[in-house]
C-alpha cells in the first residue's frame, strides 16, 4: 500500500508538471502570435556607416564615427511599439490585431499560414540581355552624373547580370505590358536621392531611354516647382498621355514632416516631427496607386545640424534623451511612417505601399571625405547569392511586420554588387572624392524596379 501511494503521488506530480508545461507553451504561443508584442524579434545595431550622408550633391558635414552597439541609449527596434504607445503618436490608431489572409478593404495581410514569396532570396546570374535603356541615350530623364556611359569608365561588365529569386516568378521587364498594367494609375517615389535614382531608372525603363516629347510635365499639380532661392524643385511628376500613367518623385530625405519655426526667417530652425508624415504625403496620398518609401543615409548628426532640424514628438520639442540619439530617432520615424501608411490603407483600397530597404554603401579605407574608395571592378567578387530569410535592414523589416505595407528588400542583393557604384568616375574627369553610395545607371536600381514591378 505504501508503495502504491508513493507511485500515485509521483503520478500526480508528473501530471502537474505536464500541465504546467502545456500552459507555459500556450502562453508562449500567444506571445508569438501577438503582432503588437512581437513587432520585431531581431536586434539591430546600426553602424556609423548607416548615418553618413549622400553625395556628391548632398555632401554632409563630417560625422563622428560611433557604433550603436556601444551606445547605452540605443533602443532595439522591437521596443518601438511600446515607445509609440507611450508617446500617443500619430500611428496610435493603426490596426495591430491578428490578421486574416484578406481584409475587407481588399488589402492582403500577412498571416502565419501564408508563405509570401521572398524576392530578396536568390542569385545574380549572367545574362546576355542588353540593358533596358542606354545611359548615353536616356538624357531626358537621367542625371548626367549617374550615366556612367558618359564618364571615363570603360568597364561595363556590371550591366551583364540579372537577379533570379529562388522561388518567385520574375519575368523580364516589358515596358509596354507594364504601362498597360499601370493605365490610369500613379506611381510615387518618396525619399532621398537613392529614391531619386530609382525614379529616374523607372522613367528610363518605361520609355526605353528614348526621347518622349509627348510626356507631360505635371509638377505644378503637385506643387513641384522651383521655389525662390532653390536650384531645383522638391520633385518631379510626369504623365504619359497614352496610358494616363503618372510617375513622380518627391524629395523627403527623412520621411518626417518639416516645419519652419519662424517662416519669416530663412535661417530659422526647422521642427523635424518624428511622428508625422511629410505634408506632401498627407496631401496627395489619395492620388497614388503605388507608393515607394525610403530613407536612411541622411540620418546623421552633421546633416541634422546643417539643416537646423530640431526633433519634435507630439508637437513638442523632444525631451527623451534616448530618442535624441540619431539612430533611435531614425528607427522611431521608420516605424512611425510605416504605421501611419498602414492606418491609411483601409480608406485607400487601391493603394499598394512599399518600404524600400536601405541601399548599401561600399566605402573602403575611409569615408567619402577621408579617402574612402570603391575600386573593385570585378562583378560578384563577394559572392553571387543571398540565402538568408530575414532582411539585412532589420529596422525596415520590423517596421512593416504586421502591416499591409510591403517590404521592397534590396539590401543584401545590392551589397554583392559593389562594382556598380559611380566610384571614381565622373563626366568632367575630376579626381578626389569617390561616390560609393550612388549607382551607375543603367545598373542596380533597375533591378530594384524589376522586383517592384513583380510585386505590384
Amino acid at each position: 500500500m505504501k508503495g502504491g501511494s508513493s507511485y500515485r503521488a509521483r503520478g500526480r506530480q508528473f501530471s502537474l508538471a505536464l500541465a504546467a508545461l502545456v500552459f507555459t507553451t500556450i502562453l508562449l504561443c500567444i506571445w508569438e502570435k501577438n503582432p503588437f508584442i512581437n513587432l520585431a524579434q531581431d536586434q539591430f545595431l546600426l553602424s556609423s556607416s548607416e548615418f553618413t550622408s549622400e553625395l556628391p550633391e548632398e555632401f554632409s558635414l563630417p560625422v563622428k564615427e560611433w557604433s550603436e552597439e556601444h551606445n547605452s541609449d540605443y533602443i532595439r527596434p522591437d521596443k518601438y511599439a511600446k515607445v509609440a504607445q507611450d508617446e500617443d503618436i500619430t500611428f496610435r490608431n493603426s490596426t495591430l490585431t491578428s490578421f486574416t489572409d484578406e481584409e475587407s478593404d481588399g488589402h492582403s495581410r500577412i498571416s502565419s499560414e501564408v508563405k509570401v514569396c521572398n524576392y530578396a532570396k536568390g542569385n545574380w546570374i549572367q545574362s546576355n540581355r542588353t540593358p533596358l535603356y542606354s545611359g548615353q541615350g536616356c538624357k531626358q530623364w537621367l542625371s548626367e552624373m549617374w550615366a556612367c556611359r558618359l564618364t571615363q569608365r570603360t568597364d561595363f561588365s556590371y550591366e551583364g547580370f540579372k537577379w533570379q529569386p529562388n522561388d518567385c516568378e520574375m519575368p523580364d521587364f516589358d515596358r509596354h505590358a507594364f504601362m498597360k498594367r499601370m493605365q490610369d494609375k500613379t506611381i510615387a517615389f518618396v525619399g532621398d536621392s537613392l529614391g531619386r535614382q530609382q525614379f529616374q531608372s523607372l522613367m528610363c525603363m518605361v520609355t526605353g531611354g528614348k526621347e518622349t516629347p509627348e510626356v507631360e510635365d505635371i509638377g505644378k499639380e503637385y506643387g513641384l516647382i522651383v521655389a525662390e532661392g532653390n536650384i531645383r524643385p522638391d520633385g518631379w511628376a510626369f504623365r504619359f498621355p497614352t496610358t494616363n500613367t503618372t510617375i513622380l518623385y518627391y524629395w523627403s530625405a527623412s520621411l518626417c514632416y518639416l516645419e519652419s519655426l519662424n517662416a519669416s526667417n530663412p535661417n530659422s530652425e526647422v521642427a523635424m516631427h518624428l511622428d508625422r508624415p511629410p505634408a506632401f504625403l498627407s496631401r496627395f496620398l489619395d492620388r497614388f496607386d503605388v507608393l515607394i518609401l525610403n530613407t536612411g543615409h541622411h540620418w546623421n548628426r552633421g546633416k541634422i545640424n546643417a539643416n537646423r532640424w530640431v526633433m519634435y514628438v507630439n508637437g513638442q520639442p523632444n525631451q527623451d534623451r534616448k530618442l535624441a540619439a540619431v539612430g533611435n530617432a531614425k528607427n522611431f520615424t521608420v516605424h512611425s511612417i510605416a504605421r501611419w501608411v498602414d492606418s491609411q490603407l483601409p480608406s485607400h483600397p487601391r493603394l499598394k505601399a512599399f518600404f524600400r530597404t536601405i541601399s548599401p554603401r561600399h566605402f573602403a579605407h575611409g569615408e567619402w571625405n577621408t579617402g574612402g574608395s570603391c575600386d573593385n571592378m570585378t562583378p560578384l567578387s563577394k559572392g553571387s547569392g543571398v540565402s538568408q530569410d530575414e532582411s539585412s535592414d532589420a529596422v525596415v523589416g520590423s517596421a512593416v511586420k504586421g502591416t499591409r505595407v510591403k517590404i521592397l528588400d534590396i539590401t543584401a542583393l545590392s551589397d554583392l554588387r559593389d562594382e556598380g557604384h559611380i566610384a571614381r568616375f565622373s563626366v568632367k574627369a575630376n579626381t578626389g572624392i569617390q561616390d560609393c553610395l550612388h549607382w551607375c545607371l543603367p545598373g542596380i536600381p533597375d533591378i530594384w524596379n524589376e522586383i517592384l514591378c513583380a510585386q505590384i
